[in-house]
């Protein structure tokens, strides 16, 4: 079995949908998560700027980060491997960086989007 650590922003909203369903679909438990927020430094392979700037993750002491992190996620869980496998490919994982380094772009935005619409769905349940 893979020797899998991800680290991921405990602080983000967007992130902790993501982490929440991939802890789901770990039912085997193969997947290490450290919350950078909460995490100690000697916890931390890089400094946290790094770590929250790009999502990171070390498969057998591999440090890998974008999408080779998320492939090496994947390939984890049973029900993604198909697709983590497939991601080992240059081309596809080329493709897969391209999308995740335009997504770094809008992120603080979809962020932003996501704290708001929560702000407003705990003010309704409060009223």
């Amino acid at each position: 079995m893979t020797n899998l650590t991800v680290w991921h922003d405990g602080d983000c909203p967007l992130c902790r949908a993501e982490i929440a369903l991939i802890r789901r679909l770990d039912r085997r438990g193969a997947i290490h998560f450290v919350d950078v927020i909460k995490a100690d430094a000697d916890a931390c392979p890089l400094d946290r700027g790094a770590l929250l700037a790009r999502f990171h993750a070390n498969e057998d002491g591999e440090l890998l980060s974008g999408a080779a992190a998320f492939a090496a996620m994947w390939r984890a869980i049973p029900l993604l491997r198909p697709l983590g496998l497939v991601a080992r490919s240059p081309t596809v994982l080329r493709t897969l960086e391209t999308a995740y380094i335009g997504f770094l772009r809008v992120r603080p935005t979809v962020q932003r989007l996501i704290r708001r619409a929560a702000k407003g769905r705990a003010r309704v349940a409060n009223s």
